[in-house]
């Protein structure tokens, strides 16, 4: 418990108003905004044609059905281990951009970071820039600025709900469940989880923003065993810059003072409200909305640009010392960023191969335990089986399933009869779907207790395709 007087441990949030600015990084973040916005929302609308028996969506998460679908890949729930490389392969690619260019995730392709993004347009269009929103914040409340206040998380609002309702359209046929959502038919969890995005959305990107960056995400903190001196980031060159001083300062005492005039607008434009001469923080997304800032005025009073600028901390030292800049390829290109690279690239190498080798025909067989075996009335010995065909493909499939690696195997299921018995069987499996088979198999009593050989299974059209599998029949 605190005493009366003592000091808070916690410090009151300030009020972030970023100042708009333009330049090269802010057209990258706006480009980078328009095409991860136009993807999210675009996505589940994309059709792809996979025949009669299968959806037509180009991305679609169908968990009634336990598959995955992106585009011609279809993945089942066996195949899980895809979804694990991806996760991955985001996870290394996650590394790969933090130790070449510091939190360039962060800065420009983080969800957080683009609807925030978003929200801060909108509130500079309603509110104004960042002088007007500082009025009004400290304005006391009026018709006026309840309107103002009114339109904006309104927008907002809206915003956040097509952010909620875009999501569910990844997990159904998006016209049909759109139609049920209006309609007032859709599954309760559809409108639980609009309900449950929307808010967070509107609360994170509206009211939280920097504070999820700085204080929520754990990013921030892992990235520093991911950084090193060799890592491009914002860095502010204290040696060109300091000691700072005004303009008029500076033109009347010539050599005494740096290139920073003190004009702060690098801190305008921070979304965070960092400053960054003050060194690296947690709180620096590495958006580079000051390196605009900073080379617009730098352009204004005559003076190079890259006051503020990407840059290692070892060029930076050694531009200190009148090296040249070293050119960025030469920078990114380090064993570091080449170790993790082709780690990344051997994962989606390997996976890429395993989606071109695999079989969209399997097989899998379990022996019937009681009874293990059944003498007949001819002396033969016959084991069941329940064999599982799994057909991956969107059409229907006629196959024929075999005994492999034995010799006087007679098969036939229970459709069927002994009198009907021959070395194969076929069956027709269904479009995207397993098909279970009660086999018979009988083989001559004299032979081993246990004798091991393979079901085989293999397609009967043009394109073929085939799997085995292990079994075992056993005498008495």
């Amino acid at each position: 418990m605190l005493m009366a007087g003592a000091p808070s441990l916690y410090e009151k949030r300030k009020g972030v108003y970023p100042k708009a600015v333009d330049g090269f990084y802010r057209r990258l973040k706006w480009a980078i905004m328009a095409v991860t916005l136009a993807i999210y929302w675009g996505t589940p609308w994309l059709r792809w044609d996979r025949g009669p028996y299968a959806p037509d969506q180009a991305v679609l998460i169908d968990l009634a059905h336990r598959r995955f679908y992106m585009f011609s890949i279809e993945i089942w729930p066996h195949e899980f281990y895809y979804v694990a490389g991806l996760l991955i392969m985001a996870g290394i690619g996650l590394f790969l951009v933090t130790s070449a260019v510091g939190r360039a995730w962060c800065g420009y392709a983080c969800p957080q970071t683009v609807w925030t993004d978003l929200y801060q347009h909108v509130e500079r269009f309603i509110d104004g820039d960042r002088n007007a929103q500082l009025k009004l914040a400290k304005a006391p409340w009026s018709a006026g600025k309840l309107a103002r206040r009114l339109v904006k998380w309104s927008v907002w609002l809206a915003i956040a709900f097509i952010t909620g309702g875009a999501w569910i359209f990844y997990f159904a046929d998006a016209p049909t469940l759109q139609q049920q959502f209006w309609s007032g038919t859709a599954a309760p969890v559809a409108y639980a989880t609009v309900g449950v995005l929307t808010a967070t959305t509107f609360i994170l990107g509206g009211f939280m923003r920097e504070q999820v960056c700085i204080y929520m995400c754990p990013w921030p903190r892992i990235q520093t065993a991911m950084l090193d001196e060799k890592s491009l980031v914002v860095t502010y060159k204290e040696w060109r810059g300091e000691k700072r001083g005004s303009l008029k300062k500076a033109e009347a005492h010539p050599g005494e003072f740096g290139d920073c005039i003190d004009c702060n607008q690098c801190v305008a434009v921070c979304p965070t409200g960092i400053d960054i001469r003050e060194g690296p923080q947690i709180g620096c997304i590495t958006c580079a909305l000051c390196i605009d800032a900073c080379d617009k005025v730098m352009a204004q009073i005559g003076r190079p640009r890259g006051l503020i600028d990407y840059c290692t901390q070892d060029d930076a030292e050694a531009e200190k010392k009148g090296a040249p800049p070293k050119p960025v390829l030469k920078t990114l290109l380090r064993p570091r960023t080449i170790a993790y690279f082709a780690i990344w690239a051997s994962i989606g190498g390997a996976m890429l191969f395993a989606l071109g080798a695999r079989t969209r025909l399997d097989i899998s067989a379990q022996q019937d335990r009681n009874p293990i075996f059944v003498r007949l009335s001819d002396g033969t010995i016959r084991n069941a089986y329940t064999v599982k065909l799994r057909n991956m493909e969107a059409r229907p499939r006629e196959v024929e399933v075999s005994a492999t690696g034995i010799t006087g195997a007679k098969l036939w299921t229970d459709a069927g009869s002994r009198e009907t018995a021959g070395t194969s069987v076929r069956a027709t499996v269904p479009a995207d779907s397993v098909a279970k088979l009660r086999i018979f198999l009988t083989l001559p009593a004299a032979g081993p207790a246990r004798q091991d050989f393979a079901f085989a299974v293999r397609a009967i059209d043009r394109e073929g395709g085939g799997d085995s599998e292990p079994a075992r029949f056993e005498r008495p």
